[in-house]
């Protein structure tokens, strides 16, 4: 298989699907391609008809969007493995990242994925709301789960893949949160692949303006 994806600083859906093969030691190609560059379209045209990123080529078969991606994969390579094996936890585990990829617009226009940077910003009311919702689903489903392991509902799902984009944002722009919440984006940014994902992030040389908001700090 192979997974097209973008600039690892920035690309938040990008990491998303490339988690998910990582964490389950799916073998895959790793294409990286320059946001917005004719490279980056070209090679996209091939493959989806949206143009975004990420895609994963399988064969013949293009599937394209990151739930999408994670649910294929859960279907043909892990074996149901991906979510919660008990019934309720995994309606709950999509549920949450159902939110997650339809909703948020807050934290994702105010504060977008840039791996490698130090900002502040200001947040508007209804960015602070998603925050504080965040925290408080991160705390009570580690209050649930925790006699399982030290993700979201115990061993690592599809669930801990939705949210590793808002662990580099709130690492990026110094969001605090509660002792439970924090532990578990501490837990996250340690994951050997998250580690690996960020050591690429900083090596790489683009810049893009709309990732490079906010004050330095």
């Amino acid at each position: 298989m192979k997974l097209i994806i973008g600039n690892k600083n920035y690309s938040s859906w990008s990491l998303r699907g490339w988690l998910a093969l990582k964490a389950f030691d799916v073998p895959f190609e790793e294409i990286k391609l320059s946001l917005f560059s004719d490279e980056f379209y070209t090679e996209l045209a091939k493959h989806s008809p949206v143009g975004k990123v990420p895609v994963l080529v399988d064969g013949d078969l293009s599937v394209w969007d990151s739930l999408s991606i994670c649910e294929y994969l859960n279907e043909n390579y892990l074996s149901g493995k991906g979510w919660p094996v008990d019934k309720s936890k995994r309606a709950v585990a999509r549920s949450v990242v159902a939110d997650m990829h339809s909703g948020l617009f807050g934290i994702r226009t105010e504060m977008p994925m840039n791996c490698r940077a130090r900002r502040h910003v200001e947040l508007s009311d209804q960015a602070k709301k998603e925050v504080a919702t965040l925290d408080a689903l991160w705390t009570k489903l580690r209050a649930e789960n925790a006699q399982n392991g030290d993700y979201l509902f115990g061993k690592f799902s599809l669930a801990d893949a939705f949210f590793a984009p808002v662990m580099f944002r709130f690492k990026t722009y110094g969001i605090a949160l509660s002792a439970a919440a924090s532990e578990y984006q501490t837990t996250m940014l340690m994951h050997p692949a998250m580690q690996e994902w960020l050591d690429d992030a900083i090596a790489e040389t683009d810049a893009y303006a709309a990732g490079e908001i906010g004050e330095a700090v």
